[in-house]
């Protein structure tokens, strides 16, 4: 869900870019991605058992990458998944580890995703740790700082479209900035996903020498099975409260690995917030 975004917005961009039709009213993504461009990536990914972030591991082992999972419980994975050879598992919570591990375990990567969230339930909402995703951002951060990489590390944020992005102006109306000021004020993991991406913005900000950033902000989500062709804009074009659209999970996270693997991709929203949409919705 997300607010209204500015009249001025760009054209959005359409992706994926190359399809084939499978039937009237079927579409399938049809991916080409040279080895020698992705074989000596390595990326983290936290929040891995999560209904995204499954989806986002898979597709970057699916894509030849190296991946490191930091998980609590390892057999949350999918079977596929757990046995990869390219599959790295830390049995860990990411708050839990020391800074030194932290470090130890960034290290070499050349990107970091954040797929963490809050349980839906009373634990998970109103239950410590309140400021998970906050928390998990900024001790990811200080690791890569901590190592001094030789080229910034591309940190993916996966985020909220009920979150506006401060640094351009995005119009919200009065009765959605009133909504959200409740939803902020009754359930913490608004305000987590407000300041884990105001973390990013202030305090990485735009020309930070160890980390570039991108937050990604889908609108509703929803179970799809296969990836569809889906718009990204740098602001939001409808309502997160009384216009909502709707964004696939598997869409999410193939766009989130396009950030990770795709140079052009990465140069067009590095430092941004892109709003994804399925295009059916947008």
């Amino acid at each position: 869900m997300m607010p209204r975004g500015s009249r001025q917005c760009p054209s959005p961009q359409v992706w994926p870019s190359s399809w084939r039709s499978a039937s009237a009213s079927r579409l399938r993504l049809t991916v080409a991605v040279p080895d020698s461009t992705i074989r000596s990536v390595t990326a983290l990914v936290v929040g891995a058992t999560g209904a995204t972030g499954r989806l986002l591991v898979r597709q970057l082992l699916h894509r030849g990458l190296t991946v490191k999972v930091v998980v609590r419980s390892p057999d949350k994975l999918p079977g596929d998944v757990r046995s990869h050879s390219n599959l790295s598992v830390i049995q860990a919570s990411v708050l839990d580890l020391s800074d030194a591990e932290m470090a130890q375990h960034v290290n070499g990567c050349d990107a970091v995703a954040s797929c963490l969230g809050h349980n839906l339930n009373l634990k998970g909402i109103y239950g410590p740790p309140r400021m998970l995703v906050t928390g998990a951002t900024r001790r990811l951060c200080n690791a890569i700082k901590a190592n001094k990489p030789d080229k910034p590390v591309r940190f993916v944020l996966m985020n909220t479209t009920a979150n506006s992005n401060r640094d351009i102006t995005e119009k919200v109306s009065f009765g959605q900035r009133c909504v959200i000021a409740l939803i902020r004020l009754f359930l913490p993991p608004q305000l987590d996903n407000e300041r884990a991406a105001d973390y990013l913005r202030v305090k990485i900000g735009q020309n930070d020498g160890a980390i570039g950033w991108a937050a990604v902000r889908p609108d509703s989500l929803i179970d799809e099975s296969e990836v569809t062709q889906y718009e990204v804009y740098s602001s939001p074009i409808r309502s997160a409260v009384f216009d909502a659209g709707k964004t696939s999970r598997i869409n999410v996270a193939s766009f989130m690995a396009d950030l990770i693997t795709d140079d052009d991709m990465w140069g067009k929203w590095r430092g941004q917030m892109p709003v994804i949409y399925n295009k059916a919705s947008s």
